[in-house]
């Protein structure tokens, strides 16, 4: 009888010795994937099923999350790169929240601060605009004298301001849901998400942080357009090698302008900040197709993919593109093109609704006058 219990006693401290080490090495992840492959029904629900761009985007992400699967990607190379204006948030006019906010520092705000020229062009901004460098040295210009606190905490407070073009939306809300879904899964997946944008940097990263995305993108993880910076009281010194920041010392925008992240930039600026290709790309304009060639280039190591928002619903947004000219034109290219009317089930938070006018001018004549 003692002999018996002391071979089930044995037995028993066996188990218990295999159940510990199956832990341990659970715990340090062995024996599992680093990334479990999501699971269909569950991904993006906001998507419409059947369109193409959804269960392209759930293939990719199966394929690359698969640990053992050919088109396995690592977790420190899962990047993600996404454009902002036109790709994650509104971009048809009068919702284009950097070209709103100079409009309103200028005319309504602040136009004590701004030359007459400056409010001259700010005025003179219709439907159709070109955002272009020359504009984005104006909006430099705009801001000169401000420290980077003064910038950073009047961008946020603009976001809170309401845009005519829809009914209660404030320039903070005009995130297209779908796309901030996407954001969700991808980084629940393993994806390093970025976020790389025409808009200049201070103001790129203080709208992400406000936003339904904020948990999804670090600061560092924002790319823009560039203004120039200096320590208050050397702004007119020609190098910041010839001072050194000091305790109590402010960073100030000069008003002067650097570079405009569009284009071939945007490539440029990737690669220097980020040091790796992306495998995804997300655009919306030919603005973008720099950073995508670049992602999906033939000398990417891993599989890469690059998808273009179509703005084509006339009815829940302002889109006028043609998603058949669009899309052919965007598959032509390589990319996946992505219909805001055919594959987003919603696009804005319920109670936000298209305005009865898309552009009301605000603009009185007195606010042009060197009086106001």
């Amino acid at each position: 009888m003692t002999k018996q219990r002391n071979i089930w006693r044995g037995v028993a401290v066996l188990a218990l010795c295999a159940l510990i080490a199956v832990s341990v090495l659970y715990a340090f992840g062995i024996g599992r994937n680093k990334t479990a492959a999501p699971q269909k029904g569950d991904a993006l629900s906001l998507w419409n099923d059947g369109t193409g761009a959804k269960q392209s985007l759930i293939d990719y992400v199966t394929a690359v999350t698969t640990e053992g699967g050919s088109d396995f990607i690592p977790v420190e190379d899962r990047i993600a790169v996404f454009d902002m204006d036109g790709t994650l948030t509104c971009e048809t006019y009068y919702t284009y929240y950097d070209t709103m906010m100079f409009i309103e520092y200028c005319l309504v705000d602040h136009p004590e601060r701004v030359s007459d020229e400056l409010k001259a062009v700010a005025a003179a901004i219709r439907p159709g605009y070109l955002a272009d460098e020359t504009l984005a040295r104006n909006f430099a210009k705009a801001y000169a004298g401000m420290t980077v606190e003064e910038f950073s905490d009047y961008v946020a407070a603009f976001g809170k301001k309401y845009t005519h073009s829809f009914e209660n939306m404030r320039y903070i809300d005009n995130f297209y849901l779908p796309m901030v879904e996407l954001v969700k899964y991808l980084y629940d997946n393993g994806f390093e998400i970025w976020v790389i944008s025409g808009t200049e940097r201070t103001t790129t990263r203080v709208i992400i942080a406000n936003s339904p995305i904020r948990d999804y993108v670090a600061p560092e993880h924002v790319i823009g357009t560039d203004f120039e910076v200096k320590v208050k009281g050397h702004e007119d010194e020609p190098s910041n090698m010839d001072f050194k920041y000091e305790t109590g010392d402010e960073l100030v925008l000069t008003g002067g302008f650097i570079q405009k992240n569009l284009n071939a930039n945007k490539s440029i600026y990737v690669e220097r900040e980020i040091g790796r290709r992306p495998v995804l790309a997300f655009g919306n304009s030919g603005s973008d197709t720099s950073m995508m060639h670049y992602t999906i280039d033939a000398r990417n190591p891993y599989r890469a993919e690059a998808y273009m928002v179509v703005a084509d619903d006339p009815f829940r947004e302002w889109g006028k593109q043609d998603w058949d000219a669009k899309s052919q034109d965007y598959l032509a290219k390589g990319f996946v093109p992505i219909s805001m009317l055919r594959d987003f089930s919603v696009i804005y938070p319920e109670g936000i609704v298209k305005a009865e006018e898309q552009y009301v001018p605000f603009v009185s004549d007195e606010a042009l006058s060197p009086a106001a």
